[in-house]
């Protein structure tokens, strides 16, 4: 257990009874509940890989979460990939390092249930504190039109660095994908 504020954290898996406050974190996290629809639809679907979801807990108060799902990657063949989105902690606890300790542990999960890489959209300063890359050198594509900078990757396994092609998000994802394509027309 690690401290914030002199207040001992705790990072374990979610569990069922904690999805309530896990919704209500992202939407106050996010100022709306998109997030928290995508995480209710990522469990019920093939890609949800409960030990890869991990919440942060201080005086046995959710403040943060992080989910890991599968996504594939789709080039000479079809790679089983992680997928980190999202990634939260409530808004009096940010800024404390617990973001950072989730996606530490989250990192060494999926390394040791043997994955091979990790990807995420996200802010580039900090990603790459974890050692995620831009996607790009790896000849890893994004479904959709984005920053390279924001599209990253981290080898977690033996040869992923061999691995090439588009990535293709789980289907609870077509909601968010569909936003984001928008956007950009």
């Amino acid at each position: 257990m690690e401290e914030s504020r002199g207040l001992p954290i705790k990072i374990r898996p979610e569990q069922v009874s904690d999805y309530g406050a896990i919704a209500q974190l992202h939407t106050l996290a996010f100022g709306q509940s998109s997030e928290a629809r995508l995480v209710e639809k990522i469990r019920h679907s093939v890609a949800y890989v409960s030990d890869l979801a991990l919440v942060a807990e201080i005086n046995c108060q959710i403040v943060g979460h992080i989910l890991f799902s599968y996504g594939q990657l789709v080039g000479k063949d079809t790679v089983p990939v992680l997928v980190l989105a999202p990634l939260a902690v409530l808004p009096q606890h940010q800024r404390q390092g617990i973001g950072k300790r989730l996606v530490q542990q989250g990192l060494r999960a999926a390394r040791a249930r043997g994955n091979s890489l990790v990807t995420v959209l996200g802010e580039p300063a900090y990603y790459s504190q974890f050692g995620f890359e831009p996607a790009v050198r790896y000849g890893i594509e994004s479904p959709f039109p984005v920053p390279e900078a924001a599209f990253m990757v981290k080898l977690v396994g033996q040869n992923s660095d061999l691995l090439h092609g588009k990535l293709q998000y789980a289907p609870a994802f077509d909601d968010v994908i569909q936003e984001a394509t928008h956007a950009e027309a």
